[in-house]
C-alpha cells in the first residue's frame, strides 16, 4: 500500500505533500513546527491537515505491520496461495484484514477442531458436496468410539460444527452482512425489570429503537451508560425478512437449496444455526463496538472543538485582579494577583448566610482595592456566584472611583488544580481553597496560561468524557492544548511548567530546566540563551524558538513569531530599505510596499518571506479576540427568578451535537436545541456558535423539579408560559419544540450536572 497517496487522497491533498509532512514528522518534528515554518516543504498544510495525517499515519503504519505478520503466519503454515495473499495486500482496513486471516488464525481448540481431529471433516464435505446422500446413513461410517463418536447423531453434530466454522469464516459472506448489518439494523433498548425507579434518568429509552447508522453520538453513548449502569439492555437486531435474506444468502454461497433431497433439510439448519449461532452474535457485538467507537470519536471532536475555542477566548490582560471563589458556609475566598499573575493578598469574608456580614464584607474589599490598585474582578460561577456579583455592584456602586470591571467565569477544575503538585510547589504553604481563588483569577487575565494548568477533561467543556477511550481522549486534548499554545505564543520570562511543556519540541524535563535557568541567571536577555539550557539541544530549539518570546529583550525580533533561523532574511530587509529593526517593525506603510518575491532564496520561500513581513507589522500579535463580558439581567439569579418569554445575555459554556449550553447566571446552564439556534436549518451548532460566544437567548421553558431551562437564539420564539407563574396553556408550537427537545435536555442536563461536580 502507497501510504502516502493513500492519506493524500483522504484528505484531497498532493501525494508528495503528504511524503513531505511524513518525513518532518519521522525526522522528530512538531505538527506546530511544520504547519508554521515548513510550509515551503508541506505547500502550506494546515496544523488540522497535520493533525488528520499523524492520525491516520499512525493507523495504517498500524494496518501495515499487523499485514505482514498475517502474510507471515499463514506462510508458515504453508497455506499461502497467490490470490490469497493478493486478497490479504488489497485489504485497507483492519476489520477486512481480519476477516481474510480467521480461517487460518491460530486459536483454542473449538468444537470444529475436536471434529476434525475425530475425522469427520470427510463427513461435512461429502454432506455438502452431495445432498443426495443420507445424513444417518452416511454418519455411520464415521463412528469413532476412541473419540467417544458412537451414534450418528453424534457424528453428525461433529460435521455441523466443521460447517458452521467454515461458513461463518468466508471473508466475502461477513464482510457482505457487517455491511448489511450496519446499513438494516435496529438499535433497541428496555428497562431491566424493577430499574424503573432508580433508572428515571434513562426514562428515554425505556422502550426505544432507533436505526443503527442513524444513532448521534451523544445518544449511543447514552444508551451505553444505562446498560453498563445495569439500567438498560441493548440488543441490535434485524426483521424476520431481513435474517432470511442473511440465511438465504450463506445458501447460496455454498449451493444449499431445498429441491427434497435426504441432505437438504440438515443443511439447510445448519445455515439457520450458521446465522443464529456464529454470525448474528458476532455480528451485533463488532458493530455495537463500532457505534461506540464512531460516538467516542465524536464526543471526543466536541470536547476538542470547544476546548480550543476556551482556551483561545480573549485573555483580560495583565491587570492587577481580584479573585473571588464563592461560598456560604465556608465564605468568600478573595485573593489579589498583579498582572504577572504573582499573589499579593489572600482573605476570607462572609458576607452571605449564615453569617450575613455584609458591611463587613464590603469594607474589606474596598480596603483591598484601594490599597492594591484592583482593576478587574474574577468571580467563580459555582454556589453563591451571583450573590458574591451581587456584593461586587453593591461594591462599584457605592465607589465609583474604584472603576472596577467585574466577571463571572467558569470555575470547572480550580479544584483539580489546587490540589496539584504544581500547585503545592507554586504556594506550599496556601491552603487549597485560596487556590483555587488565584486560579479563578488567572484564567481571567489568560485563559490559556492558566487553564494548561488542568487536565484538559476536568475543564468541563465535553459530553461524556469519562465514557470514552481516556488514551484517545488525552492525545487528542493534548494536541489542541499544544496547538493553541504555540498559535498565541508564551514569553519565556514569564511562563509556567506546565506552558512550556505545551510549546513544540519542549517536555516537562526542559521546561522545568527553563525555569530553573530563569531563577538562576535571571531574565532572558535573548533567544540564544535557551542554547545554554540542559537538554535543550539543536533539534529542540529549532522546534521551539520561533514560539519562546522574550519580551524587552536585547533584539526586537525575540519578542516576534519570527524564527531566528530566518533572521538574515530581516536583516536583508532592513539593508535593501537602509532601516533600523525598531524603525521597521510596526510600520505597516513600509511594510506594505515591500516586495516579498525580493528575498526568496534556495533557504526561504514566498510562504516564509510572507509570513515574516506580515509578523514585522504586527510583531507579536495575539490571534485571540478582544476581550468582551456579558452582563446578566440584575434580579435574576436563580432558576426561579426566570419567567418564560424573557431574553436575556449569556456565555456559551458548552457546545454538542445537538445544541449549545448557555449561562445566564443562574447556577444551570440553559439548553439551546440547535433547532433553536437559528432561523435556518442548522445541521452542526459548530457552524455558528462557540464556545466563549456571548450572546442573546430568549427563556422558552422551566422545569423548575428537574432544573431544566429551554432557550432560544430565535428571539420571536413563541415561549411556553412558566407553570409556576402562568397556568394558562401552552402554545402549540412551543409545545411541540419542547418535544423535539425533550430527549436531549435531559441529557444534557444530566451531563451538565455532572459537570459542575468536578470543581
Amino acid at each position: 500500500m502507497d501510504i502516502s497517496a493513500k492519506i493524500a487522497a483522504e484528505l484531497s491533498v498532493k501525494t508528495h505533500q503528504v511524503t513531505a509532512a511524513i518525513s518532518l514528522l519521522d525526522d522528530g518534528a512538531t505538527v506546530p513546527f511544520i504547519s508554521r515554518y515548513r510550509k515551503e516543504v508541506t505547500e502550506g498544510l494546515s496544523d488540522t491537515e497535520l493533525r488528520n495525517l499523524e492520525e491516520r499515519l499512525h493507523y495504517l503504519r498500524e494496518l501495515e505491520a499487523r499485514r505482514k505478520t498475517i502474510l507471515t503466519s499463514i506462510a508458515e503454515q504453508d497455506k499461502l496461495t497467490p490470490e490469497l495473499e493478493k486478497n490479504i495486500l488489497a485489504a485497507e482496513d483492519k476489520a477486512t484484514l481480519e476477516d481474510i486471516y480467521l480461517p487460518y488464525k491460530p486459536k483454542r481448540r473449538t468444537k470444529a477442531q475436536i471434529a476434525r481431529e475425530a475425522g469427520l471433516e470427510p463427513l461435512a464435505l461429502k454432506l455438502l458436496q452431495d445432498p443426495t446422500q443420507v445424513p444417518d446413513q452416511l454418519a455411520l461410517e464415521f463412528l469413532n468410539a476412541e473419540m467417544n463418536i458412537t451414534t450418528s447423531t453424534e457424528a453428525l453434530e461433529g460435521a455441523r460444527q466443521i460447517l458452521l466454522e467454515l461458513f461463518a469464516e468466508n471473508a466475502d459472506l461477513v464482510g457482505e452482512f457487517r455491511q448489511f448489518f450496519w446499513e438494516n439494523g435496529l438499535l433497541k433498548s428496555e428497562v431491566i425489570k424493577d430499574k424503573e425507579i432508580e433508572g428515571n434518568k434513562f426514562s428515554d429509552y425505556f422502550t426505544y429503537q432507533e436505526a443503527i447508522k442513524k444513532i448521534p453520538s451523544h445518544r449511543a453513548l447514552a444508551f451505553f451508560r444505562g446498560q453498563q449502569e445495569g439500567i438498560l439492555r441493548v440488543d441490535l437486531t434485524l426483521d424476520e425478512a431481513q435474517e432470511s435474506y442473511c440465511k438465504q444468502t450463506i445458501a447460496n454461497k455454498f449451493n444449499i437449496s431445498q429441491k427434497n433431497r435426504p441432505a437438504d433439510a440438515w443443511l439447510t439448519e445448519s445455515v439457520a444455526w450458521t446465522w443464529r449461532i456464529k454470525l448474528a452474535l458476532k455480528l451485533e457485538l463488532e458493530l455495537l463496538t463500532k457505534l461506540r467507537e464512531m460516538a467516542e470519536e465524536e464526543a471526543i471532536k466536541v470536547f476538542a472543538n470547544n476546548l480550543k475555542h476556551l482556551l483561545m477566548s480573549a485573555p483580560a490582560g495583565s491587570h492587577v485582579t481580584l479573585g473571588l471563589d464563592p461560598g456560604f458556609r465556608t465564605g468568600v475566598k478573595a485573593v489579589v494577583i498583579d498582572g504577572t499573575g504573582k499573589l499579593l493578598h489572600y482573605v476570607t469574608i462572609f458576607p452571605h448566610a449564615p453569617r450575613n456580614d455584609n458591611a463587613g464584607s464590603l469594607s474589606t474589599l474596598l480596603k483591598i482595592c484601594r490599597d492594591y490598585q484592583v482593576e478587574i474582578v474574577s468571580i467563580g460561577n459555582g454556589t453563591a456566584s451571583r450573590e458574591t456579583d451581587r456584593l461586587i455592584i453593591d461594591l462599584k456602586k457605592q465607589n465609583p472611583e474604584l472603576q472596577l470591571t467585574s466577571i463571572v467565569v467558569s470555575e470547572a477544575g480550580a479544584s483539580v488544580y489546587s490540589a496539584s503538585e504544581y500547585a503545592a510547589l507554586e504556594f506550599p504553604t496556601l491552603d487549597v481553597t485560596y487556590r483555587g481563588a488565584v486560579s479563578i483569577a488567572r484564567r481571567l487575565q489568560d485563559p490559556l496560561a492558566e487553564l494548561v494548568k488542568i487536565e484538559p477533561k476536568a475543564i468541563g467543556v465535553g459530553q461524556y468524557q469519562h465514557d470514552v477511550n481516556q488514551y484517545k481522549l488525552s492525545r487528542t486534548l493534548r494536541a489542541v492544548m499544544e496547538d493553541c499554545v504555540n498559535a498565541v505564543g508564551v514569553d519565556v520570562n514569564t511562563a509556567s511548567t506546565p506552558l512550556l511543556t505545551c510549546v513544540a519540541g519542549l517536555n516537562e524535563t526542559v521546561a522545568k530546566n527553563i525555569i530553573n535557568f530563569r531563577d538562576e541567571n535571571g531574565p532572558f536577555k535573548k533567544r540564544n540563551q535557551l542554547k545554554k539550557v540542559a537538554r535543550l539541544g539543536e533539534k529542540a530549539f529549532e522546534q521551539a524558538a520561533g514560539f519562546l518570546r522574550i519580551i524587552n529583550g536585547d533584539n526586537p525580533l525575540d519578542a516576534s513569531a519570527v524564527h531566528p533561523e530566518a533572521y538574515s532574511i530581516v536583516e536583508k530587509i532592513l539593508s535593501s530599505q537602509n532601516k533600523t529593526i525598531t524603525e521597521i517593525m510596526g510600520n505597516t506603510t513600509l511594510l506594505r510596499n515591500v516586495r516579498a518575491t525580493d528575498y526568496v532564496d534556495e533557504h526561504f520561500g514566498l510562504p516564509t518571506v510572507t509570513d515574516i513581513l506580515h509578523e514585522l507589522e504586527k510583531p507579536g500579535r495575539d490571534p485571540r479576540p478582544e476581550f468582551k463580558t456579558a452582563t446578566f439581567k440584575d434580579g435574576i439569579e436563580t432558576i426561579n427568578d426566570l419567567v418564560t418569554g424573557m431574553v436575556l445575555e449569556g456565555v456559551v459554556t458548552n457546545v454538542a451535537n445537538f445544541g449549545a449550553f448557555v449561562d445566564i447566571g443562574v447556577h444551570q446552564d440553559g439548553l439551546v436545541h440547535k433547532s433553536l439556534l437559528a432561523n435556518h436549518f442548522v445541521k452542526d451548532p459548530n457552524e455558528i456558535i462557540k464556545v466563549g460566544d456571548i450572546v442573546k437567548v430568549k427563556v422558552l421553558e422551566i422545569d423548575l423539579p428537574r432544573k431544566r431551562i429551554q432557550l432560544s437564539m430565535r428571539l420571536n420564539e413563541v415561549a411556553t408560559p412558566s407553570p409556576q407563574r402562568n397556568n394558562a396553556p401552552p402554545p402549540k408550537k412551543a409545545m411541540m419544540q419542547s418535544k423535539v427537545v425533550t430527549e436531549e435536555t435531559a441529557l444534557g442536563n444530566a451531563f451538565m450536572n455532572a459537570m459542575k461536580k468536578i470543581k
